[in-house]
């Protein structure tokens, strides 16, 4: 967590825990900027809370692998509770054309790593 994702009260806003899942989307990519975000459904369980030098856990699953999309399944844990729980269907895009476009083999076994078991 940063210094700057609280509020002055110590909870973490809304919006700053979406970029600590997207960090860990980011992560899973490994740098890929060839999928768009299209759509997240976000349920709030628990309020988070910053504390100085605390590592947050998020817990990231491929639920889905289509043809030109994927979801990911999220979940932000703080203290080993879930705070948050997240669902995000990214589509594979091409910014030439700018539309979505299949995915390859080589980004399917890259996001199979990643599918539950």
């Amino acid at each position: 967590m940063r210094w700057s994702d609280p509020d002055s009260l110590g909870h973490v806003n809304h919006a700053r825990a979406l970029s600590l899942i997207e960090d860990a989307r980011l992560a899973m990519a490994e740098g890929d900027r060839g999928v768009i975000l299209a759509r997240l459904e976000v349920d709030y369980l628990r309020q988070l809370y910053y504390r100085v030098g605390e590592r947050l856990c998020v817990r990231s699953t491929v639920t889905r692998l289509g043809t030109r999309s994927l979801t990911v399944h999220q979940e932000l844990l703080q203290d080993d509770a879930v705070a948050l729980r997240a669902d995000v269907v990214m589509v594979l895009f091409d910014f030439d054309t700018d539309t979505s476009r299949p995915m390859t083999d080589a980004e399917r076994a890259h996001w199979s790593r990643y599918a539950e078991t």
